[in-house]
């Protein structure tokens, strides 16, 4: 908690910093790798940095953390930092990085707000970088403990193109690791300009097979950068390949228990959905569950026969549809998703996927059915700009 001098303050300059964190992150980044550009070649996603997600979502999680810590003291916003800490430990962020980011973070401030930035303001701030930055430290600390590993190696044993734009890779790590289904690892590649880009991609399968998958959409340059690591992978990699991945990380994982699941996905965010949904049949449950998927059409579906197959398997499961452009004859809906007419049982809890018009919709719907906020996860592919519109 802020101490009780340092909450006024934050209180009172809330507003002028949050009207002005956007440039404020602008100006940290700039000048940070400015000083330090082996962090733009080596660890942050040049793309995100290129098209400025990175600087919106990180504007975003700071003022929400010290929004929660005047507005709600005691109360965290556990899941944010939760997402945060999973994906600075996918990318192996260490303690001593923080120092760096506070460095260039704090003169950025100074440079943008000039002499509103007391040493009385300057303090409260800096309280509220280092309990953010503590907090995460701390959860990054359990996850690198738990998961007892940092890269390794995995040897690509086949490869499939799913769709001229997706291509799956069966992996067998070196070292055998387990992961929670809907879970994610990090590859990690060496691109033609010595750059070392990193970039997270869900594991496919369940944890139950004797490999892991990754299903890798290329991201192509249509009016945002191309997709470096993505490109590199559909152009270069082949069976027999060997990359360079992480443990397993990410808090979008199969919900415990018995209950009831909503599993609303679009396009490639059916990912972690076919992780889980596999887990329950491998396990042969017969759990309530609701399956919902939207893609632009049939043929842009992606690994759209097993999801049928899975589902077929799942006594107590039900699948419905939505295809922007669907084919004559299809079966489903036709359009965006609409879970207006789906029967969803009471005390469901929902996992969410897909690009964030998608789930911002969804979870439109879920509220006005009276699903609470604590039962709808998310997990989102790039910056969390879920945050930062919030």
């Amino acid at each position: 908690m802020l101490s009780p001098e340092s909450a006024g303050t934050v209180r009172a300059t809330l507003p002028v910093i949050a009207g002005a964190i956007q440039e404020i992150t602008a100006r940290f980044y700039d000048t940070m790798f400015a000083d330090n550009p082996e962090l733009l070649r080596d660890l942050f996603n040049r793309g995100n940095q290129a098209n400025g997600e990175q600087r919106v979502a990180l504007a975003g999680s700071i003022a929400a953390f010290a929004t929660a810590l005047v507005e709600r003291p005691g109360e965290p916003p556990a899941t944010m930092l939760s997402r945060i800490a999973n994906k600075h430990a996918s990318l192996g962020v260490t303690e001593d990085q923080y120092a760096v980011v506070h460095k260039y973070l704090f003169a950025a401030i100074g440079e943008v707000l000039g002499g509103a930035v007391t040493p009385e303001v300057a303090r409260a701030w800096d309280e509220v970088y280092w309990l953010m930055a503590g907090t995460l430290i701390g959860l990054e600390r359990d996850l690198y403990r738990e998961a007892r590993r940092g890269w390794t190696r995995a040897t690509v044993v086949e490869r499939r193109d799913e769709t001229p734009d997706v291509a799956a890779f069966l992996l067998r790590p070196d070292t055998p690791m387990s992961f929670r289904p809907g879970q994610y690892v990090s590859v990690r590649v060496t691109l033609p300009d010595g750059a070392r880009q990193i970039r997270q991609y869900s594991l496919s399968n369940s944890p139950e097979r004797d490999h892991w998958r990754i299903t890798v959409k290329r991201v192509r340059g249509e009016g945002a950068p191309e997709g470096e690591v993505s490109a590199w992978l559909h152009e270069r990699v082949l069976a027999g390949d060997v990359l360079t991945v992480s443990a397993p990380f990410g808090d979008l994982t199969l919900p415990e228990g018995d209950g009831p699941l909503l599993l609303a996905s679009a396009g490639i965010g059916l990912t972690p959905m076919l992780s889980m949904l596999g887990h329950l049949a491998a396990t042969g449950s017969d759990r309530r569950v609701v399956v919902v998927h939207a893609d632009r059409s049939p043929d842009a579906h992606v690994h759209r026969e097993e999801l049928t197959e899975l589902v077929a398997a799942l006594p107590g499961a039900t699948l419905h549809r939505w295809y922007e452009n669907p084919d004559p004859g299809h079966t489903g809906h036709t359009g965006l998703a609409d879970l207006s007419a789906i029967e969803l049982p009471e005390g469901l809890v929902a996992c969410l996927c897909g690009p964030l018009p998608f789930m911002r919709a969804v979870r439109a719907q879920l509220a006005e059915r009276g699903v609470p906020a604590s039962g709808i996860h998310y997990e989102v592919f790039g910056p969390d700009l879920w945050i930062a519109a919030a």
